[in-house]
């Protein structure tokens, strides 16, 4: 038996061309070369990617799954529209998660989840800084990922996964938004000094007020008709 399963281990050396195509789409679309809305062809997406038309496909379906692509009927793929009503669930389920996320990580954390914490904030504010967009998000995928680990709450890090693509879509419009940067990082760093305290309560309000105050303005940036220029100013 022992024999029987070494022989069917997969060995992964690199990085397969659907991954690197998927994640330069992605990217695409965050940062606004393709805009809510816009058709994607395939013919012209093989050759800006260099791929193949069946790695194209795949990609575009991995992409619906996401909900950074909608398929529409006698039209084809396009770059899914941003509105609010969905938004909003998002917005939801994050404050839902995060907060308790906060809440078990005030209970949990020690000083090396406490100072792994600090150093994403300082990282963040200095990509703000820099206006290193693509930075920022990543960061603050980090220092969630971070914060729920600590707490032990890795289903719900799970959960939040399967929506970091909407919530990275998201993040993009809302942190080119005016004055963002020193929000987002004073709201953090409430976050944090909740949880240094150890202040379960204060944590979790600390979470809670964080999501509702981007939920805020992505309800305006939505409402105001600007979401492209927007987004053209977040890449």
């Amino acid at each position: 038996m022992q024999d029987t399963l070494a022989s069917l281990k997969v060995e992964r050396r690199t990085t397969t061309l659907r991954e690197l195509a998927l994640e330069k789409m992605r990217s695409a679309i965050f940062d606004a070369r393709f805009l809510p809305g816009d058709r994607l062809v395939e013919r012209a997406l093989c050759e800006e990617l260099g791929v193949s038309r069946t790695v194209v496909r795949e990609v575009l379906r991995h992409l619906e799954t996401e909900g950074l692509v909608e398929l529409l009927p006698n039209q084809g793929p396009i770059v899914a529209v941003l509105d609010f009503s969905t938004a909003s669930e998002i917005y939801e389920i994050r404050g839902l998660l995060e907060s308790e996320a906060a809440a078990a990580c005030a209970q949990f954390a020690d000083a090396a989840t406490i100072a792994d914490l600090q150093t994403r904030i300082d990282e963040i504010q200095q990509a703000f800084y820099a206006q290193d967009h693509r930075a920022v998000r990543a960061l603050t995928t980090a220092f969630y990922e971070r914060m729920f680990t600590a707490g032990h709450k890795h289903v719900a890090w799970e959960i939040v996964q399967s929506l970091t693509a909407r919530i990275n879509r998201l993040r993009a419009l809302t942190i080119a938004s005016d004055d963002r940067g020193d929000q987002a990082v004073q709201e953090m760093q409430r976050i944090l000094a909740a949880i240094r305290a150890a202040d379960i309560d204060a944590a979790r309000g600390a979470a809670l007020a964080h999501v509702n105050r981007v939920a805020e303005i992505a309800e305006k940036l939505l409402a105001s008709g600007l979401v492209p220029v927007l987004l053209k100013h977040a890449s």
